[in-house]
């Protein structure tokens, strides 16, 4: 599996469902009818393009869409929640963070109290555990048990990693970034949508 087979999973799975639940079920589903390989790719290439993703800018304009901080948790699930927009989506944000501003994703958002925006909540964590549980349902309950299951995925994904070029981690001379005015001046459109609250 490549980055193109890799995005056509993420954008058949958008055209199928829109809530998470069921779109990590159907990813489940379709990676663990695959051979194990293609599954380890997929980790891999999920690793490879939020790495991409882990740019200042981008952080800033999640700590802007949640209100002037971001935590590096906080800004590794928004960054799997990106994926979930699409490679259209990612693709412009990475160029142009201020573009997440024309998503409808992130439009639903504006205006709204943080503690209404339940499902429409921008992370997505649980992406980032579907490619082990696909491989643990392939691997048909190995002898050895879940967690040997377990430590055979992230062996085979370091492998894989090792073999590809680059791989940085994501967090390498990360700090926290406010998204406070400074950040805003690069961010125009996110700003209009997310005011910041007053002292922040």
């Amino acid at each position: 599996m490549d980055r193109h087979a890799f995005w056509a999973l993420i954008e058949e799975c958008r055209r199928r469902f829109r809530g998470g639940d069921e779109r990590l079920a159907w990813l489940r589903g379709e990676l663990a009818r695959r051979p194990m390989e293609e599954i380890v790719r997929f980790q891999v290439c999920l690793d490879q393009v939020t790495q991409d993703a882990s740019t200042e800018d981008l952080w800033a304009a999640a700590a802007r869409i949640f209100g002037g901080r971001c935590s590096d948790d906080g800004f590794c699930y928004f960054g799997l929640w990106m994926v979930g927009l699409g490679r259209e989506v990612f693709e412009r944000a990475l160029a142009d963070p201020d573009a997440l501003a024309d998503a409808p994703e992130v439009q639903r958002l504006a205006g709204r109290p943080r503690d209404e925006w339940n499902d429409d909540w921008p992370e997505w964590e649980l992406l980032d555990y579907v490619a082990l549980e696909a491989y643990e349902r392939a691997a048909g309950g190995a002898e050895d048990g879940a967690e040997s299951c377990e430590d055979a995925f992230d062996d085979a994904v370091e492998t894989q990693r090792l073999n590809d070029e680059g791989g940085r981690d994501p967090a390498d001379g990360r700090g926290e970034v406010g998204g406070g005015a400074g950040a805003a001046l690069g961010l125009p459109r996110l700003s209009r949508l997310f005011p910041l609250p007053a002292g922040a």
